[in-house]
């Protein structure tokens, strides 16, 4: 058992371990969402679009944080303000915004050398240097995530099935598509300096999506989705650390792997108990 309990021995995996567990509970509270409303390519758009506000805050030497935040704050503001259009789809103004953003953050980056490792540590992070401060930091994000989701939990339901009904019951579902926004800008901006945005986005999809095949309520799907968020983090530590492979990517990669087990066992099931049902129907007649 040596093997297993060895690499969280060391102190910087043990931050890595912690950091990458309140990523996961964080995405789980925010991707939870994005799955079940179908919002995977907005996610994936704005977790990429944060890119201009880095490279701006990382050349003026300012805070990275700040950047992200705006730089996300301006691809929220502008998906809700084009997604209004009835000439043409959300996802052809999430799409626009995604191309816009991002061939603008590689224009900036074009004008700095220096940019390289910045810009990798951008898309992949660096789960093994995460640092007490930045535990401290996703803990403070976890909570006003928490306090998000449970105060706009009702709306946020009523909007993923049936928006006509969420305005008549008052629920004011542009203010609560707006807070959901605001969410995922929540998680992706908090978590992207310490795991990278390709991290991100996988945690975001991955588990939620795993979870889905097992639960059907959204607070026992949001549970699923931070173990199997929990889960990909510790065994893709684990497999970085004997295997000397890349941690972020890892983690990402053990969490797709989730969803693939999590989908082909809850088929195996299906045809287990379609089996089982249609053998007792038999035997009954």
């Amino acid at each position: 058992m040596e093997w297993l309990v060895a690499p969280f021995e060391v102190a910087f995996v043990q931050r890595a371990l912690w950091g990458g567990m309140l990523v996961s509970l964080i995405c789980a509270l925010a991707g939870t969402w994005v799955v079940v409303r179908g919002m995977a390519f907005l996610g994936d758009a704005m977790s990429h679009g944060m890119l201009p506000g880095v490279a701006l805050a990382s050349l003026a030497g300012g805070n990275l944080l700040v950047g992200a935040a705006l730089s996300a704050g301006v691809m929220a503001l502008g998906v809700s303000a084009l997604g209004r259009s009835r000439r043409f789809s959300q996802d052809t103004a999430i799409g626009l915004l995604f191309v816009g953003m991002l061939a603008l953050g590689v224009i900036i980056v074009s004008h700095s050398r220096s940019f390289a490792v910045d810009l990798t540590g951008f898309l992949f992070g660096d789960v093994l240097a995460v640092r007490e401060q930045d535990l401290g930091q996703l803990a403070g994000a976890l909570t006003g995530a928490a306090v998000v989701s449970l105060l706009g939990h009702r709306a946020f339901v009523a909007l993923s099935f049936d928006p006509r009904t969420a305005g008549t019951l008052g629920l004011r579902p542009r203010a609560a598509h707006a807070a959901l926004l605001g969410l995922l800008t929540l998680a992706i901006v908090a978590s992207f300096h310490v795991v990278g945005t390709l991290l991100v986005f996988g945690l975001l999809v991955a588990p939620p999506a795993a979870a889905m095949f097992w639960m059907t309520r959204i607070p026992l799907i949001m549970l699923g989705a931070a173990v199997v968020g929990c889960l990909a983090t510790a065994s893709g530590l684990l497999i970085s650390w004997h295997w000397g492979t890349a941690a972020g990517a890892t983690i990402a990669a053990v969490a797709v792997a989730l969803f693939f087990v999590s989908a082909l066992t809850a088929r195996a099931r299906q045809r287990t108990w379609r089996a089982t049902t249609d053998e007792e129907i038999a035997h009954t007649s």
